[in-house]
């Protein structure tokens, strides 16, 4: 497809603002999953999937962001695990993201899910979801 054809509106990147680019960099690859791609300007860039970029940005004060990553259930058990493994605390729920239980029921763009929250090195509330298999 030539990107000057018609298409459905897709999100390419987003940029989230972090206290320290290379912790960061070092949780979003190793506790997340997703792929360092390297630098690009001032931005570390993250891979979430071929067609959408994480770029992080390094500013002393970012505002608090909250960012959902939707995985199947084999991926979503393995950084569920990181995520334990890395000694941070988690919770089933947004406001329950340091309860250190999950996962918890809550719900994205297609229904219900099992959702973990947990808290990036700047403070931003992270989700990792999975949908039941029958979604």
């Amino acid at each position: 497809m030539r990107y000057d054809e018609a298409m459905a509106v897709l999100l390419d990147h987003t940029i989230l603002e972090v206290t320290n680019l290379q912790d960061s960099v070092a949780f979003y690859r190793d506790v997340v999953g997703l792929e360092h791609r390297g630098r690009s300007g001032s931005f570390e860039v993250m891979l979430i999937t071929e067609d959408t970029a994480l770029d992080l940005h390094e500013q002393s004060t970012p505002a608090s962001r909250h960012l959902a990553f939707r995985m199947d259930r084999i991926t979503f058990e393995a950084t569920f695990e990181r995520i334990r493994a890395s000694g941070g605390t988690y919770g089933d729920g947004p406001s329950n993201a340091t309860n250190m239980r999950g996962p918890g029921r809550s719900s994205g763009v297609h229904g219900a899910t099992d959702s973990v929250y947990f808290h990036d090195p700047s403070g931003h509330i992270l989700e990792i979801l999975t949908y039941d298999p029958a979604q």
